[in-house]
């Protein structure tokens, strides 16, 4: 994973992970080619080397660093591989007044307007009868949502659009000339997986848009690509963990993508599940800690909890609180919220700014406004479950949860730099 050219290595991150399982794949690969050793969760002992990563059904990946046989604390960055979009309902395909269409539900808080009128792909995961899954992409225009000719709502620019997402997102996927919908969209993935239309007993698939990550802006200092929330932590701290081998012997830096944060976290491989603290507790176990030591090393642990920021936007600078407004190519946001939305405390926030100062990277500051709602992260529900000291921070970004999204290319780079460093502290 190049870190020489952290934003164009981003794109291609990006660009290669459509979907959660595709994301996983894409950390495994690099890990990996860096040495990590893949770890069985069903195995009774692990035998531990020097690095190792645990993989939970395809979609969430755990990894981490050992410097000493005997380990004090560890050091964590937490993440999420999933982003909102569209996901198939089990029975999909259907037809209606001679149009091949999808049923689909919108998972997480999608602008549902942002995946109109465009070319989407479909990725993911089919299972099969002899319990083999395999991925699948169909990197084509397969499948589009065409919106409302004005016309035919000629309010549309005075009232605003308002789509209801069981009956207006269905995407159309071509033109019924006769035959069972369903079986037609078998053959087309059993085509692209290299199996049977008649294995396949299940399948985990998402849209997703086809135009690549571009640089844009006057000089290029603009990202516009899918995905970015979450993927750009995913991939800094990526680049963070491989660069980890150097640091302090008795912590062991650990790097946990999680699956499901955009829904709640709530599922067996979610921030909010048992997989993160069942894996750290395996590595106390097997490099000989007794119980009293593994929550010792639980009470000397910290986190950074990296999920993109909100940037304020040039056309609705009123929603954000006057004093924290953190601006594109201004440096990593740190994100605190009195509530607990966020899990960032003064002390944490202090560690945080010290460290930043130390290796010469501006950060923001993001507190939502009082008479708005503030959004959350995996960083409450591993603090809550672990309490594992956490700090909320993430780089500044527009467009979040569209189906399009728009960061600084700056930004990047120094957000690799600042978790580098936590992971070396």
């Amino acid at each position: 994973m190049a870190a020489t050219d952290p934003i164009n290595s981003l794109c291609r991150f990006i660009d290669a992970s459509p979907a959660p399982a595709f994301a996983a794949a894409g950390l495994v690969q690099a890990l990996t080619e860096g040495g990590f050793t893949l770890l069985d969760a069903t195995a009774p002992r692990w035998g531990l080397g020097p690095s190792g990563y645990v993989v939970r059904r395809g979609n969430s990946v755990i990894a981490f660093r050992l410097r000493a046989p005997k380990p004090q604390r560890f050091q964590l960055i937490g993440a999420h591989t999933d982003s909102p979009h569209l996901r198939l309902k089990p029975r999909a395909a259907y037809h209606c007044v001679g149009c091949l269409q999808l049923g689909v539900e919108v998972y997480g808080g999608a602008l549902l307007n942002s995946w109109l009128d465009r070319d989407l792909g479909l990725a993911g995961t089919i299972h099969l009868h002899d319990g083999r899954a395999l991925p699948v992409r169909l990197h084509r225009p397969l499948a589009r949502i065409p919106q409302l000719a004005i016309h035919l709502d000629r309010r549309i620019n005075d009232d605003g659009l308002k789509l209801n997402p069981q009956t207006q997102l269905a995407p159309l996927w071509g033109l019924h000339g006769g035959g069972e919908p369903g079986d037609q969209l078998a053959l087309l993935l059993a085509e692209a997986a290299g199996a049977r239309a008649e294995d396949i007993v299940a399948h985990d698939l998402s849209l997703y848009d086809l135009t690549p990550s571009a640089l844009g802006g006057a000089l290029g200092e603009l990202l516009f690509a899918p995905r970015i929330d979450n993927l750009a932590s995913c991939h800094a701290g990526l680049v963070a963990m491989l660069g980890a081998s150097d640091g302090p012997a008795e912590a062991v830096p650990v790097l946990a993508c999680f699956d499901h944060e955009e829904v709640g976290s709530g599922s067996a491989e979610g921030a909010e599940g048992p997989l993160l603290a069942h894996v750290l507790e395996r590595i106390a176990i097997e490099t000989g800690l007794d119980r009293s030591a593994w929550f010792a090393a639980l009470a000397s642990s910290q986190m950074i909890s990296a999920d993109m920021a909100h940037a304020v936007h040039p056309n609705y600078p009123d929603r954000h609180e006057p004093r924290h407004k953190p601006r594109l190519g201004g440096g990593p946001v740190l994100k605190c919220n009195a509530n607990q939305r966020y899990a960032t405390s003064a002390a944490g926030a202090a560690r945080i700014r010290t460290l930043a100062r130390g290796c010469g990277v501006p950060l923001q500051d993001f507190v939502a406004r009082t008479d708005l709602g503030c959004g959350s992260t995996i960083g409450p529900a591993i603090a809550a479950g672990l309490g594992i000291s956490t700090v909320d921070l993430g780089n500044p970004m527009l467009s979040m949860h569209s189906a399009r999204e728009c960061a600084a290319t700056a930004d990047h780079a120094v957000y690799i730099t600042l978790l580098t460093a936590w992971m070396r502290a």
